[in-house]
């Protein structure tokens, strides 16, 4: 059960920290408003990365047999899609994708905005997927609800524990950030992720072509 809520945290920490725009925006409003409106921001967006953990789940579970049966082709083609996914976060530069507040707005329209934000890049349900299969989350596990239960509180945990951290670390550096540095942290997570789709991505390949060099 323990082991559920801690790589629940995992994946909702790990899923979290690659700044987008939700990122900019958590930042954004630390330094314009202080850090209680960067970090009920974040956990708007937390309670989305807790809705995709939970339609990840389900996912996960329906297409089982099917990822069992066709691996090579998930491997290859999954990686394929989680390096374009962090060439994409590579090459975009989100202080660009975000409007700069404009002073007044009160915390629970922090709350909602970041929500409405979160929601609009469902593109989070598999890296959240891709992170479920990093910590070895096995879907047979989750058929007890009360595992579901505990993985879902400890996404969101995790993705609340970073929101809390960054909002803290720009509150204590606000005189001294600027928002362009998140254009190289950016970068630094997208070739992460390029990475990791490519391994993937070599992986299906190799398994393709392994039975043709045993058979020699």
């Amino acid at each position: 059960m323990i082991e559920s809520l801690i790589k629940g945290f995992i994946v909702g920490m790990g899923a979290s920290i690659p700044l987008g725009p939700m990122g900019v925006m958590c930042v954004q409003k630390t330094l314009g408003k202080g850090r209680n409106s960067g970090f009920i921001a974040g956990l708007g967006s937390s309670i989305t990365d807790t809705i995709f953990a939970a339609i990840a789940i389900m996912g996960l579970a329906y297409m089982k047999k099917f990822i069992d049966y066709y691996e090579n082709y998930v491997l290859l083609f999954g990686g394929l899609a989680v390096a374009l996914i962090g060439l994409k976060i590579f090459l975009t530069n989100p202080v660009k994708q975000i409007r700069m507040p404009k002073g007044g707005k009160k915390h629970l329209q922090d709350f909602f905005s970041a929500i409405v934000m979160t929601i609009t890049n469902p593109g989070s349900v598999f890296l959240i997927i891709g992170m479920f299969a990093f910590v070895g989350m096995d879907v047979d596990s989750l058929s007890s609800g009360k595992v579901v239960s505990l993985t879902l509180w400890g996404v969101f945990l995790g993705a609340s524990a970073w929101w809390f951290i960054l909002s803290t670390a720009i509150n204590i550096f606000r005189n001294k950030f600027r928002l362009r540095q998140l254009l190289m942290i950016n970068r630094i997570s997208g070739a992460i992720i390029i990475a990791l789709g490519l391994i993937s991505t070599s992986q299906g390949i190799w398994q393709f072509i392994s039975p043709y060099f045993l058979v020699n």
